[in-house]
Formats: C-alpha cells, structure tokens, sequence
C-alpha cells in the first residue's frame, strides 16, 4: 500500500514557528480575534511557537501586555504551545519586566559600548585608561 507525502518537511514544519502580526494597535474588542488566529495557526501548522511582532505607534501600554498575556495562555490551552517576541522594543519589554510577564524573545539588543566620555571603575592605584 502506497499512501502521498505531505508538502514539506515534517521535522523542520513542526519546529518552525508560526507568525502573526498584528497590523495597528489592537482594541479590546479584536482581542479574541487574535486568540482564535493564534489557535487556529497553532492547528493548521503543528508549530509549537508562535511568533508575534508588536509593532504599532507610540509607546506600548497594558492593552498590549493584556493582548500578549491572553495569546500566551491561548497558545498554552492549544497543545502546551507559546508565544515568541521577535524585536520587541525597550519599552515593552520594560513595561513586561514591571508587571513580572516573562516571554522568550527574538532580536534582542546587542550589549553596546560604553558612552564616549564614560569610564569604566578603576581600581585604587590603577591609572585611569
């Protein structure tokens, strides 16, 4: 008995993420539209991840970490699945780190030098550089 394969590759589908991005700030009222587009990705795909790009003027508030909550949950209820920021800005992710939500991230800021004119501490009786 001969059966067709699926398109793809099963072991790289199953790992890649799938990727939602909102296109605009998001109301109240969208919210359990993107949880349902989440599920739904979730299912047609098999992926375990979904990737979410937060993108949107002005600075975040906590419509949007309400927004990420609820899909993280949504994503966990599908097959123990979850979200994955990709280049979230400085300001979401502090407001993320002030109410405790911890995600995983993609893009994270490099570790820059130090500012022209800034000098690192030196010890006592070391010559200053």
């Amino acid at each position: 008995m001969s059966y067709d394969r699926p398109p793809g590759l099963p072991i790289v589908d199953a790992k890649t993420p799938a990727v939602l991005v909102p296109a605009r700030p998001v109301t109240r009222d969208e919210v359990a539209g993107l949880c349902a587009e989440v599920r739904a990705l979730m299912e047609a795909t098999g992926a375990g991840v979904v990737l979410v790009e937060v993108v949107g003027p002005g600075p975040p508030g906590l419509g949007t970490v309400d927004l990420l909550a609820r899909l993280q949950l949504t994503a966990r209820r599908t097959g123990g699945g979850r979200i994955r920021l990709r280049a979230p800005a400085l300001e979401l992710r502090a407001l993320l780190d002030l109410v405790g939500l911890r995600f995983e991230m993609e893009g994270q800021v490099e570790e820059r030098e130090p500012a022209l004119g800034v000098q690192e501490e030196v010890e006592p009786g070391e010559p200053a550089v």
